[in-house]
Parts: C-alpha cells; sequence; structure tokens
C-alpha cells in the first residue's frame, strides 16, 4: 500500500523537530448538504527544523516515531510571507526611545533647553 502524501500549512513550531501541520478540507453535510470546512490536524517530524509556522508543506505518512508523530516533512512548498506586528511595533518604539534620548543628550551637551532645537532664531 503506497504512502499518502499531504500538503497542508505549519500551525505551531514550538517543539524541537516536531512540527503541527493543518491540512484543510471541504465537506458536504450528510443530511443538510451545506458545505462545511474541516481540517485535519497532523503532527510532523522535521529533522532539519526547515519549516516555520505558515509555511506550506509537503508531508509524507511514515511509521510511528511517537505518541502522536506518524508523518515526516517532505519539503517546504512555500514559505510564509506574514509579517509579525507586534515586534515590528516595538522595534520602531525602540527606534523612537533611542532617537529622543540621543535628541536630549545633544541638547544637553549643547546647554540649550529640549524644545528649541528646530526653532528659527
Amino acid at each position: 500500500m503506497p504512502k499518502r502524501v499531504e500538503t497542508g500549512t505549519v500551525t505551531s513550531a514550538s517543539s524541537a523537530k516536531t512540527r503541527r501541520v493543518e491540512i484543510p478540507r471541504v465537506v458536504r453535510h450528510p443530511k443538510y448538504g451545506r458545505i462545511q470546512h474541516r481540517r485535519t490536524v497532523c503532527h510532523v517530524h522535521d529533522e532539519e527544523e526547515t519549516s516555520q509556522p505558515g509555511d506550506t508543506v509537503e508531508i509524507i505518512e511514515c511509521r510511528p516515531r511517537s505518541r502522536l508523530k506518524r508523518w515526516e516533512l517532505v519539503r517546504v512548498v512555500a514559505k510564509s510571507t506574514a509579517v509579525d506586528v507586534a515586534s515590528l511595533r516595538s522595534g520602531a518604539r525602540a527606534t523612537r526611545l533611542r532617537e529622543s534620548a540621543a535628541r536630549a543628550e545633544e541638547a544637553a551637551a549643547s546647554g540649550r533647553p529640549l524644545g528649541e532645537e528646530g526653532a528659527a532664531t
């Protein structure tokens, strides 16, 4: 029997060499006929730790490696282009704080009050 090959998205990479991959699927309700979106969660062995959350990966069925891991990473199909907004904001805030500290230090060295550096004389 051939091994199954699936494509999904990495949702968690918090454990060493283990990734949580979600495989979306669309099913029709047996009685009501409504279209439902479901997902299958697989725990995947990633030996080189090449995948990150948000990446699209290809996985293949393998022998059980642990209680939950029954899949191996074949390749990363597409890297994630998501941007971590929280880290960008904290980086921008740290830059603003450094710039204001530098301006205050420069004003103290020149003997001017802090609010006069842009005023015309």
